[in-house]
């Protein structure tokens, strides 16, 4: 009987590569579904599987224990692993495999569309020629803006490294410090999330989701920040409060925010974030480039072969004792 695999990542499908060849290929039994799905959509689905090949869709415990006993692997395309439980994973001796190293260079770039929009009013500036004014904003360049960098891991240095070629300080954050790399990068290490906010003009997050970064952008924070201080955000949403940045936003604390990631997505059309002054949004496509999705799809795929054949994964996120 051919493996029964369920699909749900949108970029996936959507962009062509050699990675449906690869698929296709194993003649396993592909049902397709437009992710990222919630919990009860998961819960719907759960148990006829061998195998999610998944996005951020919820892989909660609940969604893994209606999928056994016959669920084999979860592979995850991308890096964040939030929205997969995977202590509950562990314990249910599910390996749930990732794709390290696919998309910083993409993200990247991404970060520093996102400050140009803000900063020469790139969207405004379109939508009002298209509309047949010829309003002409003044904008601000990189070069001397100070960027403080909050999560120096692959993406986070990349950005370092654009930011330095842009003639612009570099100040970074994180619990795990490269100091070959910020040596040889000129990257200035900062002790604290708050000293780091003060010191910036630009404050790009680049960390992962943990109870611990959950609305590390918060009230209290948002008074850290210059009036003219923009907040980049191509990690993700749960990384700000909401409600708190769209108030210091629309009180003209804090110069711009601009994302790829919202804490509820698609947002529903009366999020708060939405109708907030100086923003601009995208949705979650930062990693969404016909080269960045070849080599995700292509890892996530050999990560879920290799598990269904007994052999060693890419790239694994958790320990299964046997």
């Amino acid at each position: 009987m051919a493996h029964r695999i369920l699909l749900t990542t949108t970029s996936f499908q959507d962009t062509p590569g050699e990675h449906h060849d690869l698929l296709a290929a194993q003649n396993y039994e592909i049902v397709r579904e437009r992710g990222p799905l919630p919990e009860a959509r998961m819960l719907e689905l759960a148990g006829p599987f061998d195998a999610f090949l998944c996005g951020d869709d919820a892989i909660t415990r609940a969604v893994l224990e209606k999928s056994l006993p016959r669920l084999k692997v979860v592979s995850k395309y991308g890096i964040g692993l939030d929205k997969v439980d995977v202590k509950a994973a562990t314990a249910l001796r599910v390996p749930v495999t990732y794709c390290p190293g696919v998309n910083h260079t993409t993200v990247a770039e991404h970060t520093f569309g996102l400050l140009f929009a803000l900063y020469r009013h790139i969207v405004t500036e379109t939508n009002l020629v298209k509309a047949g004014s010829w309003k002409r904003i003044t904008g601000h360049e990189a070069l001397g803006k100070t960027i403080g960098i909050a999560g120096l891991g692959r993406i986070g240095r990349e950005v370092a490294i654009r930011a330095r070629a842009f003639g612009m300080t570099v100040l970074g954050f994180d619990l795990y410090w490269d100091e070959a790399f910020a040596a040889q990068h000129g990257v200035e290490r900062v002790g604290d999330i708050d000293t780091l906010i003060g010191r910036s003009d630009i404050l790009s997050l680049h960390t992962n989701l943990t109870p611990e970064t959950r609305h590390l952008i918060n009230a209290d924070r948002l008074r850290l920040f210059h009036r003219h201080a923009v907040l980049l955000n191509c990690a993700r949403g749960e990384l700000v409060d909401s409600n708190a940045l769209a108030t210091a936003l629309n009180e003209g604390r804090i110069g711009g925010y601009g994302a790829d990631v919202l804490d509820e997505e698609p947002p529903p059309a009366d999020h708060v974030l939405l109708s907030a002054k100086n923003t601009v949004f995208t949705p979650h496509i930062g990693s969404r480039t016909f080269e960045s999705v070849l080599r995700q799809a292509t890892m996530a795929v050999k990560n879920l072969v290799a598990v269904l054949e007994g052999a060693q994964p890419l790239a694994q996120a958790n320990q299964i004792q046997l």
